[in-house]
């Protein structure tokens, strides 16, 4: 069984450290939050230290190709179903604003966003402001694709859930993952068809695929792969 260990560091933030059973070396990767290391069994951290250490340097180059930016002024997100901008401003606190279909985040001009708190309480608004959004606009998207597809469900939650883009229960209970507003319209479509279909068959067996094929014109698998190149982090 695969154990897990976080370990704050000046350049990465964080090494994620997992051991799993079937490791034979020690494996390092860099991704957008930290370095994440994989070892075999009784491995310590001393010496997990010592192998990044010796490739620390190169290990910097190549996640500074894929570390995320700051969210600061000038922060956009430009989806088709969700518009959102970071402003700065005279202002004493966060302010969040909904002009028209956009929202705007206004921030303090002294802010530090280098801090890792302002970045927790910007990305917070981001995912209020996502909720809020979905709220509104996934709801009746799913009652139409219901109505056009003859597929029934009883009930609609919006999650924050990064890990699934949707899920719908023995009961027909369809939760959909507020990153969906992410999404280009197509994809998202595609999602709620997905879990629609669900609703009439519970598995991913060939008689789920037709079902799917039916009401996609028969797209189903050429939109499962292009949804596979989307993740929940593409933005922030």
């Amino acid at each position: 069984m695969a154990t897990k260990r976080v370990i704050v560091d000046k350049d990465f933030d964080k090494i994620i450290v997992r051991t799993h059973r079937l490791a034979r070396n020690i494996t390092m990767r860099t991704k957008s939050d930290g370095l994440y290391v994989t070892t075999p069994p009784y491995t310590t951290l001393t010496k997990v230290m010592e192998v990044v250490e010796k490739f620390r340097q190169s290990l910097l180059e190549k996640w500074s190709l894929v570390k995320k930016a700051p969210i600061a002024p000038g922060f956009n997100i430009d989806a088709p179903c969700f518009k959102l901008s970071v402003i700065e401003g005279n202002y004493h606190c966060f302010t969040l604003k909904h002009v028209e279909e956009k929202t705007v985040i206004m921030c303090p001009s002294t802010l530090d966003y280098a801090e890792k708190k302002n970045q927790n309480l910007l990305t917070n608004a981001i995912i209020r402001a996502l909720k809020r959004r979905a709220a509104e606009y996934l709801p009746p998207l799913l009652n139409e694709l219901s109505y056009i597809s003859g597929l029934h469900y009883n009930k609609i939650k919006i999650t924050g859930s990064r890990s699934r883009w949707g899920s719908c229960s023995a009961a027909k209970s369809i939760n959909l993952s507020c990153y969906l507003m992410l999404l280009p319209s197509h994809l998202m479509e595609y999602v709620l068809l997905h879990e629609l279909s669900h609703t009439k068959e519970m598995n991913h067996g060939p008689q789920f695929w037709e079902l799917l094929d039916s009401v996609t014109d028969g797209r189903a698998q050429s939109l499962r792969k292009e949804l596979r190149a989307y993740s929940t982090k593409l933005y922030f």
